[in-house]
């Protein structure tokens, strides 16, 4: 699969309505479902958020992180350190607080992560997602192995008045679905500015990005930065959900998972990446909920169901969902022609 092939920066018109119909869905959802799927779905817009910000790196730098997962996991427990066990702490320096510790991380490590490339970029985001991981998993101070409980929600007063109320389900549910859509519309005016065509430059061609004058470097880092602190928001916002925040979250799984979602809605549009987040975890519930059947437990080994979806997927539609929707809109309209 080539990076040209994949990606899919201009939507087709039955692409922009197919996604319309499924942001009047997400509108309505919390009063049809129960709070329960509420909560799902909830889940799937912060993993969204996760899946845009590694999006900006893989679909439109051409940079693979296996590492993604460190700036998710490092807001979080930004959280969990900025959050007394007897009182809630406000949204509006919390958050800010949280999504700069994040971005600082990115700029730290990518200034050493983005000169190298290829294979070589993979690998050593892959170390220092690793050397973060132990960190906090051998660390007591920092939580261990048992990761920190964040005992309240962020508290979203200001100036003595509440505007909403986070520790409502579905209070938390829309604030969630206006910072997935304010991402999205923010990412996707980065992309056709001048700063986000540099960037897909560089994924087409970095040497000839660079004999044109562009400082790739520069570019790269900021890339990087950007979206560390992107997926540290996603990640801040997973701990005012569930609560409770551990090592795994940083873990090499939550890396590949991100790179699934990106591949399985369609690269370097960021509504791929919202897409692809809906879609794998709803085959995650799926294929868990497999029966067994006879002595084969079919929803233990949902991994092994995932990696062949992901690699049909890849064979037969290298654009992922959203290029399939494109393939059957362009099929009707030839049928009806």
């Amino acid at each position: 699969m080539s990076t040209m092939k994949a990606n899919l920066e201009v939507l087709p018109r039955g692409v922009q309505v197919t996604l319309a119909l499924g942001l009047v869905a997400l509108i309505a959802f919390p009063f049809a479902g129960t709070d329960f799927y509420t909560q799902m779905v909830t889940r799937m817009m912060i993993m969204a958020i996760f899946a845009m910000s590694l999006d900006l790196l893989q679909g439109v730098t051409g940079l693979v992180s296996l590492g993604h997962a460190a700036y998710f996991g490092l807001a979080g427990y930004a959280l969990a350190f900025l959050m007394p066990q007897g009182e809630a702490v406000s949204l509006w320096w919390t958050l800010p607080v949280a999504v700069l510790a994040s971005g600082l991380a990115a700029l730290i490590i990518g200034f050493f992560v983005v000169r190298t490339h290829g294979i070589y970029f993979i690998m050593v985001t892959m170390a220092f997602a690793q050397m973060v991981f132990f960190l906090f998993f051998d660390n007591k101070v920092l939580g261990g192995s048992d990761g920190l409980y964040i005992n309240f929600r962020p508290d979203t007063t200001l100036f003595g008045w509440m505007p909403f109320d986070l520790d409502n389900k579905r209070t938390l549910y829309y604030f969630t679905l206006a910072v997935m859509l304010g991402v999205y519309a923010f990412l996707r005016r980065l992309l056709w500015s001048p700063f986000g065509r540099a960037l897909a430059g560089i994924r087409v061609n970095e040497h000839r990005m660079r004999a044109m004058g562009f400082g790739t470097f520069r570019y790269k880092l900021t890339a990087f930065s950007l979206a560390g602190a992107l997926a540290g928001l996603a990640g801040y916002l997973w701990g005012t959900q569930t609560g409770y925040i551990n090592p795994e979250l940083m873990g090499f799984h939550m890396s590949a998972h991100a790179i699934m979602m990106v591949i399985l809605g369609g690269m370097g549009n960021f509504a791929g990446a919202i897409v692809g987040a809906f879609a794998f975890e709803y085959l995650l519930h799926v294929f868990k909920d497999l029966p067994q059947v006879g002595s084969v437990n079919l929803g233990k080994h949902w991994q092994l169901w995932m990696g062949l979806f992901i690699v049909l997927l890849v064979t037969f539609a290298p654009r992922g969902i959203l290029g399939l929707v494109e393939r059957f809109g362009k099929s009707r309209r030839a049928g009806d022609e």
